[in-house]
């Protein structure tokens, strides 16, 4: 059995869509099919029910993905078994959007000139989304956001950076933090994300309550709009927000101190992962602070 094959069904699973995991593996969406009945026929038994442009997993696909996903990870691991030092192969990296523009691209360039056998594949996501990622094996690595809640003790944690909250907003308009949020529409980094929690306290913290426009988990989308004049935000200074918000105030809060308005920004690996000298070169290579 092709582990190829095994990759392709996992992302159709994944993804719903044949002509989607086609894309996502460089791949035609007819090759792909082809990958999925050779399977079928090898397994004796169907893996995917097809509705109009949609592929949805059968029960008993449902039941193999475990086992196939572990059996792709091992194949990945193989080229590295080779390698004394350990740093040959695949590399799987989780990153929040702001990351993903911020800090990683510096990152990859210094990983991949340490190590050359190394190939990082990057894997964008929510906090929430790369967290569960990782405990269920499907990355080696995430950049996120601390969750709100006690890391069990098969993950291990590293502090990237502490983004302090700031007022978001055009530099033509006037007032202090509380006026503008009270006369301006507000535009909400989404209190359900972990990282959006910040906010939503101080607001509560300070009893304010501004006209909401709408809840969005897209720093760089708020940005943007905040920048276009749109309305306002509270939002954290990540590295990186300068270039989407030219013309904008920047604003530490009044009373925001203490570190209670922020959002952290770790380096998140399994205790004890498959791919250590290469997880180690990748913490090294992230500047902290």
């Amino acid at each position: 059995m092709d582990s190829r094959y095994l990759r392709s069904l996992i992302a159709v699973a994944d993804s719903g869509s044949i002509a989607d995991a086609a894309r996502a593996e460089g791949l035609t969406a007819a090759a792909v099919s082809q990958r999925i009945q050779a399977l079928e026929r090898e397994l004796g038994f169907e893996l995917l029910s097809r509705a109009g442009h949609a592929a949805k997993a059968t029960e008993a696909c449902i039941a193999l993905l475990p086992r196939a996903r572990r059996i792709v990870s091992e194949v990945a691991l193989l080229a590295g078994d080779a390698d004394d030092e350990g740093l040959t192969g695949t590399l799987r990296i989780g990153a929040i959007s702001t990351a993903l523009t911020g800090m990683l691209p510096g990152v990859l360039q210094t990983l991949t000139r340490q190590a050359p056998g190394v190939r990082p594949v990057i894997v964008p996501g929510t906090s929430r989304s790369l967290h569960q990622a990782l405990l269920a094996g499907e990355i080696d690595a995430a950049i996120l956001v601390r969750p709100p809640f006690e890391l069990p003790r098969t993950l291990h944690a590293r502090l990237l950076r502490q983004e302090e909250l700031i007022l978001l907003a055009r530099r033509r308009l006037r007032g202090d933090a509380a006026a503008l949020l009270q006369a301006q529409p507000y535009i909400r980094y989404d209190p359900s994300a972990w990282g959006g929690r910040p906010a939503q306290r101080y607001l509560d913290d300070q009893g304010l309550r501004p006209t909401l426009l709408c809840d969005l988990d897209a720093l760089e989308t708020i940005a943007m709009l905040v920048a276009d004049g749109v309305g306002v935000s509270l939002v954290p200074h990540w590295n990186g927000i300068e270039k989407l918000a030219a013309g904008c105030r920047m604003e530490p809060l009044e009373g925001a101190g203490g570190g209670l308005y922020r959002r952290d920004i770790i380096l998140l690996t399994p205790a004890q992962g498959a791919r250590p000298n290469m997880l180690r070169l990748l913490a090294e290579a992230i500047p902290a602070g």
